[in-house]
């Protein structure tokens, strides 16, 4: 499996790294889990419709944080990929704390994946 990140995806890692310093570390373990498992998996991920894309977009919404100590996959933070099965590839899209933000960013996706 190859992972690549959008520009849009690194600005959101860097900005997060800030407030949860294992986040790194972190999304190293969703990478090997995706390496596996990339498709959605109710009710830790789901796919994003409604968008009009041949693309796989998929929203991870538990992911385990060990910078938020004692709250587990329910960190709240949330994790928004393309999973292209043919290329066996997934780009990263978008990275963000629920409490930052209510939802993903759809303009992005549009704009990345039209």
């Amino acid at each position: 499996m190859t992972f690549e990140e959008l520009s849009p995806f690194r600005k959101d890692l860097k900005s997060l790294l800030k407030r949860f310093r294992t986040l790194e570390e972190d999304l190293a373990v969703v990478r090997q889990i995706l390496e596996v498992m990339p498709d959605e998996r109710p009710p830790f991920s789901f796919r994003i419709d409604n968008l009009g894309l041949k693309t796989c977009i998929i929203k991870i919404k538990k992911i385990a944080c060990r910078s938020l100590k004692g709250r587990g996959v329910n960190s709240g933070l949330r994790l928004v990929y393309a999973y292209f099965p043919s290329e066996n590839r997934i780009a990263f899209v978008e990275l963000f704390h629920k409490s930052d933000k209510e939802t993903e960013d759809r303009q992005r996706i549009l704009d990345n994946f039209e």
